[in-house]
């Protein structure tokens, strides 16, 4: 039985507190925050604001780290191996190159847009911003170039990349004579940085920053869902806008948040066409992906075509089973286990009872997005090899048509999952789960500052 949320009045609540959770439409307010404090919505445990110390100079001096470790990353040499006196010296953007001149246009694509550009537009865009905040002025365009962040940072995946990197190098470890380059060093501090510059921004003070003007609409209820009293909440900037006072002349995005312009997504019933649809379109290219080979080995001559799951057979027959479950795990069970979960998620939210409860299928939502981008692994295990060992008919590898159907399945689950609508899981639940004590706490000041 969930509890029932009585509303409280907001009149001693300033209007730049209130946000609603993007995850269950829960209209709040805010407490005040500390530094290092962080606030979570009552009900799913969203994580909604997180505060940190001086966020302008912490991101812009992080900003600055990454991109002198990437730049170190793509100047010096990334790998080298020699066998019985041949071998091959690659750099990091060669990853992508190989697989261009090797008719693989898009994998390669894939490879530099998750690994080097995007992250780069990212960091740049960082640094705009945290310069404009820092100088008293947001220089041109900041919440043009504030809008993009948040589109950005699911496909960043240097650090799957690190791992896809130390599969392959177990891979031919045992047959050559590896040498790490500066490049790889550099590589990681800089996948280890963008981490660290990702998590240092704190959204909501970023616009506050930006654009403070605009507060939320009076005469609203806290505890109570946003759709129903008309209000949506802006998943970029964080603004509790009121529909009515929203209204765009666009017929695509016929409302847009009042501060930052992106399009305002109200709740109002259950969709998920889009999602089930992207799974179907991810399920059909799964088959191409296991059946056609992920890349084709040759050595002294002989060329030997391998499959995801034979290369897996390959690892556990030749001993190496850490390196095995990684990849069965990345390429198999993460793929499969993300379709079902989200197929299941879709399915789910239109029935009023279930055994778990809103909670925990908001969890394994969470964790079904999260894992998603985990199975690039191969791919990028691809392109390093087929970079790393071109040495003819003596021993080379090339890409297989599994790898563009591989890659599109990642890219497809991915979407998948960033489209599916999570609020739709507390609309089956009927009724509101919030600790009270919660609510009392974000009513106890009036403060105009968050």
């Amino acid at each position: 039985m969930f509890e029932t949320v009585i509303p409280k009045p907001i009149n001693r609540v300033s209007r730049r507190r209130l946000r609603v959770c993007s995850e269950c439409d829960l209209l709040l307010a805010l407490p005040p925050l500390k530094t290092g404090e962080k606030a979570e919505c009552p009900r799913c445990k969203h994580t909604l604001v997180r505060r940190q110390s001086n966020p302008a100079e912490r991101s812009l001096a992080l900003a600055v780290a990454t991109l002198i470790a990437l730049a170190l990353s793509v100047a010096f040499p990334f790998l080298s191996f020699n066998i019985s006196g041949i071998g091959n010296r690659i750099e990091l953007t060669e990853t992508a190159s190989t697989l261009i001149s090797l008719h693989q246009p898009l994998v390669a694509l894939s490879v530099l847009l998750t690994v080097i550009i995007l992250p780069t537009v990212y960091l740049l865009s960082l640094l705009w911003l945290c310069i404009g905040i820092t100088r008293g002025k947001p220089l041109p365009n900041s919440q043009l170039i504030a809008r993009t962040l948040g589109y950005v940072t699911p496909w960043m995946m240097a650090d799957v990349f690190v791992i896809g990197t130390l599969v392959s190098l177990i891979k031919i470890v045992g047959m050559a004579d590896i040498e790490l380059g500066l490049s790889f060093w550099t590589f990681c501090t800089y996948a280890l940085l963008l981490l660290l510059t990702t998590q240092s921004i704190d959204r909501d003070w970023l616009w506050l920053a930006l654009n403070s003007a605009p507060k939320a609409p009076n005469s609203v209820q806290i505890g109570q869902s946003a759709s129903a009293q008309g209000l949506a909440g802006c998943h970029t900037c964080g603004l509790v806008n009121r529909l009515s006072e929203a209204t765009c002349t666009v017929r695509k995005h016929p409302y847009r948040c009042l501060r930052c312009n992106e399009p305002l997504h109200p709740f109002n019933t259950i969709n998920n066409q889009t999602t089930l649809a992207l799974l179907a379109a991810a399920a059909i290219m799964y088959f191409p992906a296991n059946l056609y080979p992920i890349m084709i080995t040759t050595s002294l001559g002989d060329s030997q075509a391998s499959t995801i799951l034979g290369g897996v057979l390959l690892f556990f027959k030749n001993g190496d089973w850490p390196i095995a479950i990684i990849i069965l795990t990345a390429s198999i069970i993460v793929p499969v286990s993300k379709m079902l979960a989200l197929l299941w998620l879709c399915y789910i939210v239109k029935q009023p009872a279930s055994a778990l409860s809103p909670l925990a299928r908001v969890r394994l939502y969470r964790i079904t997005e999260f894992i998603g981008r985990w199975s690039m692994v191969d791919v990028f295990v691809v392109a390093i090899l087929v970079a790393l060992i071109r040495n003819g008919s003596l021993m080379s590898v090339e890409p297989g048509a599994g790898a563009l159907s591989f890659t599109v399945v990642v890219v497809l689950t991915m979407l998948a999952a960033i489209m599916f609508d999570p609020r739709a899981i507390w609309l089956s639940a009927r009724t509101t789960t919030v600790n009270s004590s919660s609510l009392h706490t974000s009513l106890s000041k009036e403060d105009p500052h968050v």
